[in-house]
Order: structure tokens, then sequence, then C-alpha cells
């Protein structure tokens, strides 16, 4: 009987040993959340003293500190002080350690030692931000979750408003957010097969489902976005209708800033609900296609073209339009009135490039230790790219997969929230009537009948 119980045992103990190593490979949240976790929070209490101390992360007591400790203690040896723990959480990725910096210390000198810590305490990643004055978090994760991407349930901390959209996952396990009323206009950048359109899909389709208009510029005949028009109030697929569509939206601009002039408010978001216009949001596809001429003739084209964009860059967003430029390279190469209008896309997201010099397009003028980590981006990962922004902070970030056939399907689902905006009328795509959504749209007015 007791040999019977002992193959019992040992049976069991095998099959969670082997149930554990099949989730260390192909379920990591699963393996963290039973034994990496548990093993962390031990390793984490247990030395952190002593981390801190080797790492330069100690500071001498102060001398009411020392005569206690020396006078009340009866302690001759009075040890440096590390930033003091005040919480400790897990989560399902990683852990969360909130410190209490001593006088002497700044974010800047944990952050330097990041590397450093993740040996120590055996995470595959830590990262510190500042949450406070005197306060920094630790965030450490247990795995890479860019292998796998998997987004949170819930945003970050004050990552909410009405044009607040996830789009991609950090490295550090929170998700990446486009905020446009903080981060107004970007620029991505991506050779091709980098995961560039892929982070398109995702941005497209989250703000398919907000009550926005969304405006097209595709000009490789709209092979991108045609997809999308269901769901756009205004697509152009070549250059010319492209031309017109940035003079319909300056147009739309000075309108919008004589409201915001009428009721004595400098932003869109000031105006009564009843009178505020519904934001918008151009989406331009490979933006190069707009800048670059075959024939003399087409410069004075260009040159207008390029004059609206950094109009809108420049003063649209006060009245709720917003860029979103997407292309391989842009630099002075692509001509006049580029580096002036890349200047405004404060929000960069870079993906893996050809070459240091589109890395240095993208990220140099806002965050020039990030050229390095656009430069590493492996091949076989596409989705992977460096995201930043005029504070001068970056992260790595990694799109969901989505297909394009799952972005046009949620296009058409949403397509009842596309606005009407007459100044935009001219260039609203046509939908096919075989895959238009079922049911007219309640914001959409019909057009005139011709017999």
């Amino acid at each position: 009987m007791s040999d019977i119980t002992t193959v019992i045992e040992l049976a069991g103990a095998l099959s969670a040993a082997g149930g554990l190593g099949y989730a260390k490979g192909h379920a990591p949240r699963v393996f963290w959340s039973l034994a990496g976790l548990p093993v962390a929070r031990v390793r984490f209490a247990a030395t952190y003293h002593s981390t801190m101390d080797v790492c330069g992360l100690t500071v001498q007591p102060s001398r009411l500190r020392a005569f206690m400790v020396r006078n009340v203690a009866r302690r001759q040896d009075v040890q440096p002080v590390p930033p003091k723990v005040r919480k400790v959480r897990g989560s399902f990725t990683g852990m969360r350690a909130t410190l209490r910096l001593p006088a002497g210390l700044e974010p800047a000198d944990v952050a330097a030692a990041s590397e450093r810590l993740r040996h120590a305490w055996g995470v595959h990643s830590v990262h510190v931000v500042e949450t406070k004055p005197g306060f920094v978090e630790l965030r450490m994760t247990g795995y890479d979750v860019l292998r796998r991407v998997k987004m949170p349930r819930r945003l970050p901390r004050g990552a909410s408003g009405p044009m607040v959209v996830p789009v991609a996952l950090r490295e550090d396990g929170t998700a990446f957010v486009r905020d446009y009323t903080k981060i107004p206009h970007s620029l991505t950048l991506g050779a091709n097969q980098s995961g560039k359109s892929m982070y398109q899909r995702n941005l497209i389709t989250e703000l398919a489902k907000l009550p926005v208009g969304l405006v097209g510029i595709d000009c490789k005949r709209g092979v991108e976005q045609r997809g999308y028009a269901p769901r756009l109030s205004a697509l152009a697929v070549t250059p010319d209708e492209a031309s017109s569509l940035l003079e319909a939206l300056v147009g739309e601009m000075e309108s919008r800033f004589d409201v915001l002039s009428t009721h004595g408010v400098s932003d869109l978001w000031a105006l009564p609900v009843k009178v505020r216009p519904v934001p918008l949001v151009v989406l331009v596809d490979e933006v190069a296609e707009l800048f670059l001429t075959a024939a003399k003739k087409d410069e004075e084209r260009r040159d207008r073209m390029v004059m609206h964009m950094i109009r809108l860059a420049q003063m649209a967003r006060a009245v709720g339009i917003y860029l979103e430029v997407c292309g391989q390279r842009f630099g002075s190469e692509l001509g006049k009135g580029a580096t002036m209008l890349r200047a405004q896309l404060t929000g960069r997201v870079v993906h893996r490039v050809n070459d240091k010099q589109t890395a240095d397009m993208g990220l140099g003028d806002i965050a020039p230790e990030a050229v390095f980590a656009v430069t590493t981006i492996p091949p076989d990962r596409p989705g992977v790219a460096v995201a930043g922004d005029s504070s001068g902070g970056w992260s790595r970030i990694r799109t969901p997969e989505m297909s394009a056939a799952d972005a046009v399907a949620i296009c058409h689902e949403h397509a009842h929230l596309t606005p009407d905006i007459p100044a935009l009328a001219p260039f609203r795509p046509a939908v096919p009537a075989t895959t238009a959504p079922a049911g007219p749209s309640p914001l959409l007015k019909p057009g005139p009948v011709t017999e």
C-alpha cells in the first residue's frame, strides 16, 4: 500500500513539474502567477537592502537617525539608508514596488541601475516611473510580454478622456495609448514588413468605436484605406484629390475657429456640447507621395499641400483636428517644408527601419537615446516599435496582430458613428451595396434623389 502511495505522490509531483514546464513556454502568465511571482517576491524582500547598497542606491542617514541608532539602539554601525518600500503588489505580468526616495537620490539614479536590479532579482525587465515628487515605481516584468501580445483590460492611471484609445502593449505590461488631447499629432515610420500597417489597423479600429470623424489620405489608390470606407467621412486616393481635401480641411479649421471666437473660448472641448463640432482624425498613409513630384507642373500642387498640412499641424489642435502621418522615411530629402512639418508631429512611433538615418529622423530630435533601440529591432518580430514624445520619454511597444479583414469588419460594424460633415461631403467615399452595413446610419443625411 505504501508503495502505491509513493508512486501516486511521485506521479503527482512529476505531473505538476511537467505542467509548470509546459506553462513556462506556452502560458507564461500562468507560470508567472504560480511560480515566478512568489519566488520574485521572496527574493526581492530578502535581498532588497543589500542589492540597493551594491547598486549605489543608498545614502548616509541623517544626523538625527545616526544619533538615535548610536544612543537609543546602542549600535555603533550606522547602515546607509536605501529607498523605503511603501507598497509591493503583483500582477499577471510582473510585480510593482513603490519606493520613497531619501534625500540625495533622484529617479534618474534608480533608472540608471535598472539593468543591475533586473539581474539581481531575476526578472525580465525593470522600468522606473516617477509617480510624484519623491516617489518612484519599479515596474518589473517576469517574462517577455511582447513575445505574445495580450492587451490589458485596464488603461494606465490617468489615461482617460474623450480622445484616448489603446493601440499597443508596452514592454512593462501596460497599454500604450494615443491621447489626442495631450499629443495631438503623430508620425509613424517603418520599413516594409515592419508592422506599420498593423499599428494603423489597431489605431483605426479603436478610433472607429468613438464618436469622431475619420479622414483618409491614401495616394496608393486607396489600397490600404478603401476598405475602411463605411467609417470614413472623407477619402482621397490621388494627389489631386488629396490637395483638394487638405484645402477643404483648412477651410473647416477656419470655420471652427469662428465658432470658438463666437463663444469666447480657445479650445474645442470648452464649447457647449450642442455646438461642439465632431473631432476629426486625419490619417495620412505614405506621406512621401504628397511630397514627391514627377513633373515641374506638379510642384505648385505639392507646395500647396505641404502648406496646408503645416497649417493644420500648427493650429488645428485647438479645433479638434488631429494628424496621424505614416511613412517609410520622412526627412529633408523630401523637399521644402518636410522638416517644419515633422517638428509639429510631437508623437513618434518608429518600427524597424533600414538605416540609422531613418531612426534619427523619427526619434533623434526628441529622444536620442532611443535611436539605438530602434536599430536593434529584429526582423522576425513585426509590430515591435519604439514610441516617444516631446517629453523625451520612450518605450518599446508591440501591436497585437489584426488582419485587414478584421479591421474592415470593425469599420463596417461602427459605420453608424460616421458623422456628416458638409465641408467634406464631396470627398465621402462610396460604399458598395454588397458590403454596406445593414440599415441606414442615424448620423447620415440622405442624398438627393435623381430620376
